[in-house]
């Protein structure tokens, strides 16, 4: 067994028993100070037809407020955590035709085909790179399996720039119980995939620095489809497909 694969194991195993238990109170804990989820969530502006992934999707909490913002999107969620996708499955099983299809697998090296998608048009990941050990790998994955014209939303902790020294000192002792780690690179990292890709990156504070929200856009034309245009034809009509 190699390293990465081990790490992988372990993580998993931690996520479980971290969760068997928490899971059945998990929402009602987390609403206090996961902030900016659901601003994240009303700019989707998923379409009808549009496939939304949600990477570290827990009990499910936001893919079904997705489904209920965007009730003609396509659903489809990945956990490392078992544990917490029985509840996502039991949250998500009373949604009928807006169920999403859930499977267990790593942020870091999952595939679309694991879901019999070739891409996404939207990937949401919400206050889980902070708990991902390759938190940059996951961003990779997930950024690799946009479909062109699609986007990747992120909210997770900020660094709390603007607010009172004490104050990071308490919530950063708080989080590290729980395994928990705010990434201080995280916006170098994404703009400095999206200068290679050539890609649009929005990003934002909120709550004086609390927590941070970033929106990568692929381009809908990539810049080997310049030289192949019909390529970059199908890449049109699959931006157009998906209002951005």
């Amino acid at each position: 067994m190699s390293g990465v694969e081990h790490a992988e194991i372990s993580h998993q195993r931690r996520m479980d028993q971290m969760y068997r238990y928490q899971r059945h109170v998990y929402d009602l804990t987390r609403k206090y100070y996961l902030f900016g989820r659901d601003t994240l969530i009303r700019e989707l502006n998923a379409g009808a037809g549009a496939s939304v992934l949600e990477v570290g999707c827990g009990t499910g909490r936001n893919l079904a407020l997705i489904g209920t913002c965007f009730p003609k999107a396509r659903l489809f969620g990945l956990d490392i955590s078992a544990e917490m996708l029985a509840s996502a499955e039991t949250k998500l099983s009373r949604r009928g035709s807006s169920a999403a299809t859930l499977r267990i697998a790593d942020a870091t090296s999952f595939q679309p085909q694991l879901f019999g998608e070739t891409g996404f048009d939207r990937i949401v990941i919400s206050y889980s790179l902070s708990m991902i050990p390759n938190w940059q790998g996951a961003i990779e994955a997930a950024i690799d399996a946009l479909n062109p014209g699609g986007s990747l939303h992120i909210a997770d902790f900020g660094q709390q720039e603007r607010l009172p020294a004490s104050f990071r000192r308490l919530l950063r002792g708080w989080l590290t119980r729980f395994h928990v780690t705010p990434r201080e690179t995280l916006f170098e990292v994404l703009g400095e995939r999206a200068r290679r890709d050539g890609a649009q990156l929005e990003r934002r504070a909120i709550g004086r620095g609390y927590a941070w929200l970033a929106v990568y856009h692929r381009p809908a034309v990539t810049a080997a489809s310049v030289t192949n245009p019909a390529a970059a034809r199908l890449g049109d009509r699959s931006a157009a497909a998906i209002p951005a």
